[in-house]
């Protein structure tokens, strides 16, 4: 590993186009698992100038069985998804949550991929795909998370937050941001530049109005960021283009899935390369990349690595997993094969298959929206939501090593 070097991560927030799209495709995630704890969804969403498409496959008891909608499902839906452009804050001649056009295509799960998934007689429930998944943790940050990606999403959230209440009038939903930090013996010890990129009310791009929103971003850096990392002349980027009245999906067609990276690490960890947002905990893509999450977050909390990624591996219809790998970086206290060996003997996750993993996490509950944005890890476990980021098994980690 290096210790001396400079790493960056992006965030994006709640506006922007692409997280839209997730945040509607979990939304429907979460109005079917609602219904049905045992429902299957794989929804994809499209948004772009006054037009939201859904598009999937969807399997669930009294809403869509046998090829045929519930009398009002069709309409839950679509309440279902301007309530979530709604909340976003949306109401531009270019995309307003009460005059898009909506499409709903949503139909039923192929019968081939049902037959592999579904436990029947002796076969255990199958994975929904085939695929490699990431877990990673780290201990730059006290929720264990890169520290780049940790502030980039602490600015919009902070923005978000002002924005809603009234504190920033002058702001838009659609924004981004990327810190750059300077590592040296591997600790982060200054931010050298900042990017923040913000849709914002008509004449905020000029004269007072722009000093205005220019102070107003460096406020909330300064407020999100340690000052000792803000010591050393750190370099501004605040809308670098100019005007930024026109965004999220009037400025730009966002789509479900796309920001994976957003989602996960930050570019500091590996990616399998499959998406989250819209999954049923069926798909692996989804349930054990958390899984691999809680495992990895545990092994840093417990003191037995600093570092750690693992990778988890699956083939669509079979239950076990095809492989584990555990990486501490050389920031290990034991091997990583014993690490390995330890994570096996957990029985909490019933063997890392689809089920046990479901079973531990209780994953087959509507809980996903608030995954959508500002990632799906180093967010606070409360009650039923991120239970992924519990560290509940360090005792029994440190005992199996």
């Amino acid at each position: 590993m290096r210790s001396n070097y400079l790493f960056t991560s992006e965030s994006v927030s709640e506006g922007h186009p692409d997280k839209v799209a997730d945040q509607i495709s979990d939304a429907i995630v979460d109005l079917f698992l609602s219904k049905d704890p045992e429902a299957r969804i794989a929804c994809e969403t499209l948004t772009t100038t006054q037009l939201v498409v859904l598009a999937g496959e969807i399997r669930c008891r009294g809403v869509y069985e046998d090829e045929e909608w519930a009398p009002g499902a069709q309409e839950e839906i679509e309440r279902t998804v301007r309530e979530t452009v709604r909340r976003i804050g949306y109401e531009q001649e270019g995309f307003h949550w009460e005059s898009f056009r909506f499409q709903n295509n949503l139909h039923g799960q192929s019968a081939h991929i049902a037959q592999g998934v579904d436990a029947s007689g002796n076969k255990d429930e199958g994975a929904g795909d085939q695929g490699i998944m990431f877990g990673f943790a780290c201990d730059e940050t006290p929720d264990l998370m890169p520290a780049t990606l940790y502030y980039s999403h602490k600015i919009l959230e902070r923005m978000a937050a002002d924005r809603h209440s009234g504190r920033a009038p002058f702001l838009e939903p659609d924004a981004k941001s990327q810190v750059t930090l300077k590592f040296e013996d591997g600790k982060a010890v200054a931010a050298t530049a900042i990017v923040v990129s913000t849709q914002h009310g008509k004449g905020y791009d000029e004269g007072d109005r722009e000093a205005e929103l220019k102070s107003y971003v460096r406020e909330v850096v300064a407020d999100v960021l340690p000052g000792e990392l803000l010591a050393n002349g750190t370099v501004y980027h605040i809308n670098p283009t100019g005007s930024f009245e026109i965004g999220g999906p009037d400025g730009d067609a966002g789509l479900t899935g796309r920001k994976i990276i957003v989602d996960t690490y930050g570019g500091a960890a590996p990616h399998g390369g499959g998406a989250f947002s819209g999954k049923d905990p069926t798909k692996v893509d989804r349930s054990a990349a958390y899984a691999a999450r809680y495992l990895a977050k545990n092994i840093v909390a417990a003191g037995l690595a600093r570092r750690c990624t693992i990778q988890l591996a699956y083939a669509i219809g079979v239950s076990e997993p095809l492989s584990l790998y555990v990486d501490t970086h050389g920031t290990g206290a034991v091997e990583n094969q014993a690490i390995e060996k330890a994570i096996m003997s957990l029985t909490e996750l019933g063997g890392l298959t689809p089920r046990g993993i479901r079973t531990h996490l209780g994953l087959n509950k509507p809980i996903y929206e608030k995954t959508a944005a500002y990632g799906h890890f180093g967010r606070k476990a409360e009650g039923d939501f991120f239970p992924w980021e519990r560290t509940d098994l360090v005792e029994r980690l440190k005992a199996a090593v």
